[in-house]
């Protein structure tokens, strides 16, 4: 008996150590490549003006109970204040010149973005452009022969494979985490055009936009969210693919903003009961419950329950498979559709259009100078009729950019759109700068700004 139990325990460190030998090196890995990894810290500036009373407490009438305990041990103020926010975040750099990737939700809204290289370089970013949907961001810095990354096919990674992130989770830099692919193609709540990579890669509050690494050394995709209840990691990370973010940094470098398919269709989830009404061997497809009219579905034919079995000759396994790719189709192309209509198939074909860009937002054309003929620091470009459409106003200017200035510390942010300066509308650029050159030095103005859906006063000073 003895023999038998040293027999087997000589077996089982056999084995646990030809698993050891067997359990990946990142070493080389990070080493190579870490160095094109760097970290972002963001600064946000808040405008508080005097009506707000403390302010993370909301207004508090005079003759509430509790004014007069506020206004004596809280502090109050009278007057504008300003408040800076802080966040972290990470990133990588794609391009010797200094073009970085990163998250939207890391650098968007913020007045002031410092990037941090592994030698402890510190630069001042710019942004290039921003796209909400994918969460991604394309920033700049102004540097010159810089390490980059190698950017690999996320279609040819495999459930179970090893991957590693590299990131800044809580400020703690260039920290190595490592994992394996736990799903591919996921969609998630509210994101329709992304078809995340999962991971149980150990990723937290400050890894967003670092890069996930497969284990060649190639990028394969940006890590962007976490499913956590508790604000930390519990085993489930999900990853932009590097090539949806690619396409979106190209349009963003290229145009400012990124051109998006569209079909005007309202769809939902095919069940095994609604393929089984329909007719349908399996719930596949997306059930097409409202047509835009005139919109480029109702031109070419697709009714209200229709199912869309295929599209650019796409099979469509769930609906959630749809919105992306019209998404990623360009604008004014030809492409076949194969609907499931009265129990067979009918194929017809879409020109597809273009879905109007997100308010907000943040882009800008290289070509477009900025106008800085004005001394609060704004470049400024008047709205489109059908932009004011798509916002529901009927005059105002957008705010192209934000240069260091009286704006900028007053919270001023690219995308706002000027409704009103002091008491009267703004309509054009020359308008605005003739308001602003009779203002007296030293004297403040109140301007309207509309930001997302809030509208509020924002008030400067002009500088003596």
């Amino acid at each position: 008996m003895p023999k038998i139990v040293l027999l087997c325990f000589l077996i089982f460190c056999s084995i646990g150590f030809v698993h050891s030998k067997e359990l990946p090196d990142f070493t080389g890995l990070v080493e190579q490549y870490g160095e094109a990894v760097v970290n972002i810290s963001t600064v946000q500036t808040q405008q508080i003006t005097g009506n707000q009373i403390f302010p993370e407490i909301p207004n508090i009438p005079e003759d509430s109970p509790f004014y007069e305990f506020f206004r004596r041990y809280m502090h109050p103020f009278s007057g504008p204040k300003k408040y800076e926010s802080k966040s972290l975040g990470s990133g990588f750099i794609i391009s010797k010149d200094g073009y970085i990737l990163t998250n939207a939700h890391v650098v968007e809204a913020a007045n002031q973005i410092n990037v941090r290289l592994t030698d402890k370089r510190e630069f001042n970013a710019q942004v290039i452009g921003t796209d909400r949907k994918t969460d991604v961001a394309l920033i700049k810095i102004d540097a010159k022969d810089l390490p980059v990354v190698t950017q690999g096919d996320p279609e040819k990674l495999k459930v179970g494979e090893w991957v590693i992130a590299i990131g800044s989770p809580f400020g703690f830099e260039n920290s190595v985490t490592a994992g394996i692919v736990s799903a591919k193609g996921r969609s998630l709540a509210q994101e329709s055009y992304v078809p995340f990579i999962q991971t149980d890669v150990a990723i937290n509050p400050g890894n967003s936009g670092g890069p996930l690494f497969n284990m060649t050394g190639e990028v394969v995709g940006i890590n962007s969210q976490i499913y956590s209840r508790t604000g930390g990691f519990m085993g489930l990370s999900f990853a932009i693919p590097i090539n949806v973010a690619t396409e979106i940094a190209t349009q963003l470098k290229e145009h400012g903003k990124v051109s998006r398919g569209k079909i005007g269709i309202m769809i939902q989830e095919m069940t095994e009961e609604l393929a089984e009404s329909f007719g349908l061997s399996q719930a596949r497809g997306a059930l097409v419950v409202s047509v835009e009219k005139d919109g480029p579905a109702d031109k070419a034919g697709i009714e209200v329950k229709d199912v869309i079995l295929k599209f650019d000759g796409k099979d469509i396994a769930v609906s959630s498979d749809l919105p992306r790719l019209v998404g990623n189709t360009k604008p004014k192309s030809k492409v076949p559709v194969q609907v499931w209509r009265d129990g067979a198939t009918k194929n017809l074909t879409v020109l597809v259009g273009e879905m109007p860009s997100d308010e907000g937002d943040r882009s800008r054309k290289q070509s477009k100078a900025p106008d800085t003929s004005n001394p609060l620091g704004l470049a400024l470009s008047e709205l489109s009729d059908k932009q004011k459409k798509q916002l529901g106003i009927e005059n105002g200017l957008l705010v192209e950019e934000v240069q260091g200035g009286i704006a900028n510390r007053a919270g001023i942010r690219q995308g706002d759109i000027i409704l009103g300066f002091n008491s009267q509308d703004v309509t054009t650029v020359k308008q605005f700068n003739q308001l602003l050159s009779k203002v007296e030095k030293g004297r403040n103005i109140a301007l309207l700004i509309k930001r997302g859906d809030m509208t509020t006063f924002i008030t400067m000073k002009l500088d003596n």
